[in-house]
């Protein structure tokens, strides 16, 4: 399913209860002995896993109340059935044979769907329990590895939301994440927007049936916007005793509610499709599919509680705008910037500046700030790193120090303490 990426996209204003219990558990199951810098990049980064939560959740529930519903049909019909042929005065043994043959053949329908239901929601709530154990194993001593993974789960999350399967499939396989992630639920979207670009509104009415009560929970007008359209096309092949009759269906009963745009489509009977009046003009363009597209996404992402954008776009996002300044558009920017790269200053181009009242100092080797506590030291090349890395570097090279970036070797007490005022 490609989603394409929509301005201020957020997820939906969910329960966080699953979420909160995993993040509590992970933080319990911490070393105590961690330093506390990770134990806080740990507990940051487990509260942006809503989505990686939410979306299973979800999966689950609507298995359930599918199977459910599906269940409770078939044993209405067989119960009628029952009472049909009890309440039957005059019915031959034959014919009670054949009643009771049938209701039997049912019952064995109902029990094979009930086994295939449960397949279903045994499926669904073991990935459930699949990530919750993926967050429980979020350690401050293995973080690194964890963030790995994520960065995988975001990247196939890109591929599923762009429509590249295949790809999102093979990188999820060689990674053994396939429970980590949600193919199969952008393929399931896939089918709608298929059919909404190939101008059939068929998949997404079904779409819009299997989840009624919660689209009507979150009052959406996305049905009613799908009828509209198909009332257009029957005035576009010129139907219109057809239109009327549909109108009188499955329009009516969405005029107490929107008035304006029921009255604005009526007139089109009037105007037919061949007006040049702008205002009724635009409801026979192509472009209404492509906003129908877009409208389903939108419903889409806010039943699954995903985001809008991709998870990359919006982890690209943050960290482009942590980083961006003035000076990242000069000509002498640094290249170990990331935005000296055209691709990035165009992703960051909307973003506003970091707001950074002094400036910092970033250790090279150990990514840490150097402060006080940890002075920066130069070397005889002129290279500048933190004490607490050069001391490390020492005590495992019998006190030499070897530069990163060029190679040089030297003595620990050759190193000169910078201060910076």
């Amino acid at each position: 399913m490609e989603i394409d990426p929509l301005p201020n996209g957020s997820g939906s204003n969910a329960a966080t209860s699953p979420e909160t219990a995993a993040t509590t558990t992970a933080i319990t199951v911490t070393s105590n002995t961690a330093p506390s810098s990770k134990l806080s990049h740990l507990t940051e980064s487990l509260k942006l896993e809503h989505q990686f939560l939410r979306v299973p959740f979800e999966h689950f529930k609507k298995t359930i109340r599918t199977n459910h519903r599906t269940v409770e049909k078939e044993v209405s019909a067989v119960i009628s059935s029952v009472t049909d042929v009890a309440d039957s005065d005059e019915i031959s043994k034959d014919d009670a044979i054949l009643s009771l043959t049938s209701l039997v053949s049912r019952l064995q329908g109902i029990k094979r769907k009930l086994e295939e239901g449960s397949h279903a929601e045994n499926l669904q709530a073991h990935r459930c329990r699949a990530r919750l154990d993926h967050l429980d194993s979020a350690d401050a001593e293995n973080l690194s590895e964890w963030n790995n993974v994520r960065l995988k789960r975001v990247l196939v999350d890109y591929m599923s939301r762009m429509s590249y399967y295949d790809s999102a499939m093979k990188l999820a396989e060689s990674s053994n994440i396939q429970e980590l992630v949600d193919i199969d639920v952008f393929q399931e979207a896939k089918k709608v927007i298929d059919g909404l670009r190939n101008q059939e509104v068929g998949p997404a009415l079904a779409w819009c049936a299997d989840n009624k009560s919660r689209l009507k929970k979150s009052k959406s007008k996305f049905e009613f916007q799908l009828r509209l359209q198909e009332f257009v096309e029957l005035v576009r092949a010129e139907n219109y005793m057809r239109a009327i009759s549909y109108a009188r269906r499955y329009l009516s009963p969405w005029g107490a509610t929107h008035l304006k745009e029921f009255q604005r489509v009526m007139i089109t009977l009037a105007v037919r499709s061949h007006t040049e009046c702008a205002k009724y003009k635009v409801l026979f363009e192509p472009k209404q599919w492509d906003f129908l597209v877009d409208q389903f996404k939108q419903e889409f992402c806010r039943l699954y509680g995903m985001t809008l954008e991709p998870l990359l776009l919006i982890y690209l996002q943050v960290g482009l705008s942590a980083l961006k300044t003035p000076y990242c558009y000069e000509d002498d920017c640094t290249k170990e910037d990331p935005l000296s790269q055209d691709s990035f200053r165009k992703l960051a181009m909307p973003l506003p500046y970091s707001k950074q009242h002094h400036s910092k100092l970033v250790c090279y080797i150990t990514k840490e700030l150097m402060d006080t506590e940890n002075p920066p030291q130069v070397l005889p090349n002129g290279y500048v790193y933190s004490t607490k890395a050069l001391k490390e570097m020492a005590e495992k090279n019998n006190g030499k120090i070897t530069c990163p970036r060029t190679g040089l070797v030297c003595s620990y007490s050759d190193l000169v303490k910078a201060y910076i005022s």
